[in-house]
C-alpha cells in the first residue's frame, strides 16, 4: 500500500505561522533599527521574504534580506551570501530555513556567520522535525513535528496556495 501525502500545514496556517514568527522576531529585536533575515536558498529565502513583508507591516524595524547559498549535498564547501559580511557585522541576524531536518544545513549556516561579530544570532524555521544530528535548535518555529526517518516534509511557499506536506 502506497503512503498517502498528509497536509500538515495549509495555506492559512502557514500565513498564521509566518505572522507569529515575525512578531517573535520583532519582540526579540524591539530596540533594533535593522534585522538581517538570512534565508537559506531556496525555500528558506522565500520564507525570509515573507517574514520581511510582515515585519515591515508590524514594526518600524528595517529588515534586510540576505540569500545564503549552501550546497546541501556538501555543506562544508564554500557558503556564499548575497550581502557582504560588513553589511551584517554587529547586527541582529536571523538565519531562516523552511524545514529543520537533521540540522546539517542550519549548523553549517550558523558556522558561516560566526566568522563575523554579531549583536544577536537566532534561527527560524517553519517546520522543526525532531531528528537532529547536530546540536542546533530553532529559536522561532512554526510547528514541531515528530516523524519517522523515512518520511519527508515538503514545503510549498510560492504560487497561490502554500502548504507543508508529509510524504
Amino acid at each position: 500500500m502506497a503512503a498517502k501525502n498528509n497536509i500538515i500545514l495549509n495555506h492559512n496556517e502557514i500565513n498564521h505561522k509566518i505572522r507569529r514568527i515575525a512578531f517573535q522576531i520583532y519582540e526579540n529585536n524591539v530596540n533594533e533599527t535593522e534585522v538581517i533575515l538570512a534565508g537559506i536558498d531556496k525555500n528558506g529565502y522565500v520564507f525570509a521574504k515573507k517574514l520581511k513583508t510582515v515585519l515591515q507591516k508590524i514594526s518600524e524595524i528595517h529588515p534586510i534580506l540576505c540569500k545564503v547559498s549552501i550546497d546541501k549535498k556538501n555543506p562544508s564547501e564554500s557558503i556564499t551570501t548575497s550581502i557582504s559580511s560588513e553589511a551584517y557585522k554587529n547586527k541582529s541576524l536571523v538565519l531562516v530555513d523552511d524545514v529543520l531536518n537533521s540540522g546539517t544545513t542550519l549548523i553549517y549556516g550558523v558556522r558561516h556567520f560566526l566568522n563575523v561579530p554579531l549583536k544577536q544570532f537566532k534561527t527560524a524555521v517553519l517546520v522543526n522535525r525532531n531528528h537532529k544530528k547536530y546540536p542546533v535548535k530553532a529559536d522561532f518555529k512554526g510547528i514541531s513535528l515528530s516523524t519517522s526517518l523515512h518520511e519527508h516534509v515538503h514545503v510549498i511557499l510560492e504560487g497561490k496556495v502554500f502548504e507543508a506536506v508529509l510524504e
